[in-house]
């Protein structure tokens, strides 16, 4: 039995129809396809940013506490966040260990503070000046002060300030509060009432501006102390993190584990091709082909974006190619 032709001529055209319709619904699923990949590779380059933001308002997420002028006194606010972190911010869900490790060796007996010091050695093996990367909200605040147009300046000639964190960890930090006491044989926390800046942008200005109480108590200290954050403030804008590289006893205590950090930088000798893309992109002045896990280094990634090669990595654990060590 033959068919038409007017019939093989219908069946033609939904064949064709139907033929049109699925080039159109595929084509249409490629290009959300290649828009949502797209939008994620976008998103992955912005990651560290993403991070900060996140990790900034875990740590003061206390909302209530803006709103009302008071500092949060919850269970959580016994353990330390990993950055620096003003306890008395009224947001701040948890303690500064700096703050913290002050309290207690400043304390009418001194006692030495395990518990403190045990936590960051803890977060110093596991990750470093990672944390200074992308867990500190002072840190992140730098950041994007210096993303203000302005002329900027290099701190490669200003390397020797470096070391002015480490001698204010060990004076401020330690000695002072444990040597310097009252009366009663109580120590101030020298660092906390006379030097971080961070006391006065999350902990003085925000209770003075809801609380009577507080705006009439404050003083010459305050006025000190306000002195010492517009300084860092310019400074961040004109020069890349200069508390973090300068100034900050938290950042010399995770300096010091980051050689011995289960976080590491690792450098594929057989990729590299010594172009130095990796130094010059570096705002923290190291050039990782040198020392790749050098004091300074804040895990930012900026030295594997900038490798034409890809020999820079992220790698967790120990040894070049230890069985135990992952690369991120």
């Amino acid at each position: 039995m033959s068919i038409p032709l007017y019939r093989i001529s219908q069946i033609s055209s939904v064949w064709n129809a139907l033929a049109s319709d699925n080039r159109k619904y595929i084509t249409r699923i490629y290009k959300e396809r290649f828009f949502i990949m797209n939008w994620i590779k976008k998103q992955r380059k912005h990651l560290r940013l993403w991070v900060q933001v996140l990790f900034t308002a875990l740590t003061n997420g206390y909302v209530i506490g803006f709103t009302e002028g008071k500092i949060y006194r919850g269970t959580s606010k016994k353990l330390c966040v990993p950055g620096l972190n003003c306890y008395s911010c009224p947001g701040a869900a948890g303690a500064c260990p700096i703050g913290s490790f002050q309290a207690v060796v400043g304390s009418s007996k001194f006692r030495f503070s395990y518990y403190i010091t045990g936590i960051l050695i803890l977060l110093g093996v596991l990750l470093g000046r990672f944390i200074c990367g992308f867990l500190c909200p002072f840190g992140w605040l730098q950041e994007l002060l210096h993303k203000i147009p302005s002329p900027k300046c290099s701190t490669k000639r200003l390397k020797p300030l470096r070391y002015l964190k480490y001698a204010v960890l060990l004076i401020m930090v330690v000695l002072l509060p444990a040597l310097v006491v009252n009366e009663m044989g109580m120590g101030d926390p020298f660092f906390c009432k006379y030097l971080c800046p961070q006391g006065v942008l999350e902990g003085a200005i925000p209770l003075s501006l809801t609380n009577a109480g507080i705006r009439t108590a404050l003083g010459k200290l305050f006025s000190w102390k306000l002195c010492i954050l517009l300084a860092v403030v310019v400074a961040s804008v004109v020069f890349y993190r200069p508390f973090c590289k300068w100034l900050c006893p938290l950042g010399a205590f995770y300096a010091v584990m980051n050689r011995v950090s289960l976080f590491q930088m690792r450098v594929d000798t057989d990729k590299c091709v010594s172009c130095g893309a990796c130094a010059r992109a570096c705002k923290m002045d190291v050039d990782i082909t040198k020392t790749p896990n050098h004091a300074e280094c804040i895990r930012c990634g900026m030295c594997i974006k900038s490798c034409p090669t890809k020999a820079i990595h992220y790698q967790y654990g120990f040894g070049d190619k230890a069985d135990n060590s992952k690369e991120i």
